[in-house]
């Protein structure tokens, strides 16, 4: 069947764009008025290599059985149009899973709609695919569910999953141009090392030299690399593999964590990352009317920290016995006073998630300038390191050089 792209406007004059699979044009213009859209543009879909989901691929499916994130956030914005427009959750969830991309994802929607079918609620049946919709998801969807406002739940899940998403991109990409400009690095010194190093020992060695200090630390290193080079990769493996493993438990990811906490510059940009997600997890399961002590355990369970995991759980215990949320946040001694006082002042006042929203968005504004601050700072710093380390090597190369006219001489 073939695809046709759309532009439509939404009730509240937002425009969405999609592909849905249909006979023709007259079909998709009124599938598109039955979802509530006013359509703009509708013609035949050109797949490009660049926007094919390989993921959906039948041959690649088996092998990498997930759903992209992208996915997620698009699906969750468009079920919560149609709801709004007042179609049923069944209906909404054929119509989602006809235009769906990913061959994964639109199976996930079709079990979804049968759980549906045979009694269970969306939360309920979201709940059973763990790995697409993660606790809180489900969790808001459930408080959305029991209030009455499904629509809106789902579109500040999406918000919050943008929100998110965009934060750990931003990070993201200010680590990776240190990470690549390493990788590069670590490749032309392992060349230099592999190639040129053994051809000006040979040079000097052959006419009797002793080699200074420096040059002959890089011989030393070029004999390792030509030598025992599959141990040096395989000990790397293996260390990549053990920090995996260890970042796995409980007791390791606490102390790795805690590490990163602390190193110089990079952890305070950590720390406020942290902060800024467990603020705004918390007020965002708070004002979808996700109850106190569920909303905290949920905080626990999904702050991808386990240094705030385990004040969390503090908390949890204080909230259970009838006690405050701000104390244990400050006895945990992670969190700056300012979050603190912050949340008392929410507890006295009935408003702790308007108090935890402002936090988020403190925390979000100090993470993008440190992001920034530090991005601006790293190309100078790597380009000094690299002329450091090429310098060294030139100099550790040409040192021999001066050694030839005594050679010479002597003979």
């Amino acid at each position: 069947m073939p695809q046709f792209f759309y532009e439509a406007l939404d009730k509240g004059g937002k425009q969405v764009k999609g592909i849905i699979d249909a006979s023709s044009e007259d079909v998709i213009i009124e599938k598109l008025h039955g979802m509530g859209y006013y359509p703009l543009k509708v013609v035949p879909h050109k797949r490009k290599a660049t926007e094919m989901d390989l993921f959906s691929l039948p041959v690649l499916r088996s092998i990498f059985h997930r759903v992209r994130f992208k996915h997620v956030v698009t699906f969750t914005r468009q079920l919560a149009t149609l709801i709004d427009a007042g179609l049923p959750i069944l209906r909404s969830l054929f119509i989602l899973q006809e235009q769906q991309e990913s061959v994964v994802f639109k199976q996930k929607i079709a079990d979804m709609a049968k759980d549906i079918e045979s009694g269970s609620s969306l939360s309920e049946a979201m709940g059973k695919h763990k790995k697409i919709f993660d606790t809180l998801y489900v969790n808001m969807v459930r408080a959305g569910e029991i209030g009455g406002v499904l629509e809106n739940v789902l579109n500040k899940i999406a918000e919050f999953l943008e929100k998110r998403q965009a934060l750990k991109s931003k990070v993201r990409s200010a680590m990776m141009y240190p990470l690549v400009v390493s990788i590069v690095a670590s490749f032309i010194v392992s060349l230099i090392l592999i190639f040129i190093i053994p051809r000006f020992a040979d040079i000097f060695l052959s006419m009797g030299a002793k080699l200074p200090g420096p040059t002959m630390m890089l011989v030393h290193a070029s004999n390792i690399l030509l030598h025992h080079g599959i141990w040096v990769l395989i000990g790397i493996i293996i260390l990549v593999l053990i920090y995996r493993k260890v970042n796995k438990t409980k007791w390791g990811k606490f102390y790795l964590d805690k590490f990163k906490m602390k190193i110089p510059g990079l952890g305070e940009l950590v720390k406020k990352v942290a902060i800024s997600r467990f603020a705004d997890t918390l007020s965002t399961l708070i004002n979808s009317g996700v109850p106190i002590l569920q909303a905290l355990d949920i905080v626990r369970d999904t702050s991808g920290n386990e240094v705030i995991s385990r004040a969390m759980e503090n908390v949890y215990n204080s909230v259970k016995d009838g006690e405050t949320i701000h104390e244990p946040l400050a006895e945990a001694k992670v969190f700056p006073p300012l979050v603190v006082h912050m949340v008392a002042v929410g507890e006295e006042t009935g408003a702790i998630d308007h108090m935890l929203t402002k936090v988020a968005e403190a925390y979000e504004r100090e993470v993008n300038d440190m992001v920034n601050a530090l991005t601006s700072i790293m190309e100078p710093l790597l380009i000094v390191f690299l002329g450091v380390i090429i310098g060294t090597i030139v100099i550790a190369l040409y040192l021999p050089y001066f050694m030839i006219p005594k050679l010479i001489g002597s003979e």
